[in-house]
């Protein structure tokens, strides 16, 4: 075996310096405040049960799709699993990617053409910004959930471009994964309407969890129609994993044409699609009550926020994602190590996944979590502060 160049060992000897050094661990037996499983789901034994008759009713017993969607592992669960999709998220078409990491890499690499301009939130998840910067489009940021700022980087840039059909994209969150706060998606969408441009919504942390019947932020405000593009993931709320693209019939043709990140790799195994079927379309059955309970525990967690006078901490949220800032990497490990040791399971996000100065715990609040839970960790939270 070769050695390991002495440049990634430099880089890897600067994130240990920097406190800042990433390693995998598994932990079990803690109180769960860290997961995206927010209604439950991926323990949910009827999800379970339910995907396993549907499996038997259909007469699979595949363990793998065996190629790429093109090639053999377009299983016909793809096309009731996209109907099923476009059906409960009130969108055009639906196509389904093995991650929403691949999803906005094969959107935002792929859609945006040479001449065209993207314009992202500063916040947007790292998928997409790795999709721009594949892209043959120009692309800049504004400022987090400010259209005045966004406008002003419009008109700015738009009047340097020696373009005359360049096509605007815009792309934002409709629940940020690093603060849990959401963009006024009504002004976002009366202005790309008016101006010809075309908005893009990554609703990875929104579906299952807003909306009536946990159809996303875009689908709750009746602003499918003036969405160009959504990104919707199966990891979350539906505790399973793959993404889909929402749209048109045009850009699903074209993603299926265009996006390598679709195109050159393995399909979904059939029990996986399974699993994503039936946790969309027995939704109601398996999902209101969990629903409620979230909402209830949300409102809890905030007053007990009120209650220890932690405000000033916490970003401004109102969903399952509640942050609380505790500049420095040593600090917001520290007491993410002492909540671990009382038995609560937060993680301390460093940079450079937020930046730097603005670390912090991430407490991802469940349908599952109780009253004394909460209140617990908010009062040792309080403490350790």
């Amino acid at each position: 075996m070769s050695k390991t160049p002495t440049k990634l060992a430099k880089l890897l000897a600067s994130r240990k310096e920097d406190n800042t050094f990433r390693q995998l661990s598994t932990l079990s037996g803690l109180i769960d405040f860290l997961s995206n499983d927010y209604l439950g789901f991926a323990h949910n034994e009827l999800l379970f049960s339910k995907t396993f008759q549907l499996l038997l009713n259909e007469g699979v017993a595949s363990n793998g799709s065996g190629g790429s969607r093109l090639l053999s592992g377009n299983h016909k669960f793809y096309g009731q699993l996209e109907q099923v999709l476009a059906t409960f998220y009130k969108a055009g078409a639906a196509l389904v990617f093995n991650s929403g990491f691949d999803a906005n890499l094969g959107l935002f690499s792929t859609v945006p053409q040479r001449g065209d301009i993207i314009f992202y939130d500063e916040f947007v998840h790292a998928s997409i910004r790795e999709g721009i910067r594949m892209s043959n489009a120009k692309s800049y940021s504004f400022s987090h959930n400010d259209l005045s700022n966004l406008q002003e980087r419009i008109a700015l840039n738009l009047a340097r471009t020696d373009e005359q059909n360049s096509t605007v994209y815009i792309a934002t969150e409709s629940v940020f994964s690093m603060d849990g706060d959401s963009p006024d998606l009504k002004r976002f969408v009366d202005y790309t309407q008016s101006n010809g441009y075309h908005l893009i919504v990554d609703e990875a942390h929104a579906a299952g969890v807003l909306g009536d019947n946990g159809e996303g932020l875009v689908a709750k405000l009746g602003l499918e129609k003036e969405v160009f593009a959504r990104t919707i993931t199966f990891g979350k709320a539906f505790g399973c994993h793959g993404a889909a693209v929402l749209g048109d019939e045009i850009l699903k043709d074209f993603l299926v044409n265009f996006a390598k990140s679709l195109i050159y790799t393995t399909g979904l195994t059939p029990h996986t699609l399974a699993t994503i079927i039936t946790a969309h379309s027995c939704f109601t059955e398996l999902g209101s009550e969990s629903k409620l309970s979230l909402t209830d525990n949300i409102v809890f967690f905030k007053d007990q926020v009120k209650t220890y006078k932690l405000e000033d901490y916490f970003i401004d949220s109102g969903t399952a994602i509640q942050c609380c800032v505790l500049s420095g990497a040593g600090k917001v490990k520290t007491i993410s190590q002492k909540l671990m040791d009382k038995g609560f399971h937060s993680k301390a996000i460093l940079a450079p996944t937020v930046p730097v100065g603005q670390e912090r715990l991430r407490i991802c609040l469940h349908s599952f979590n109780s009253k004394e839970e909460i209140g617990l960790l908010v009062k040792l939270l309080a403490s350790f502060i």
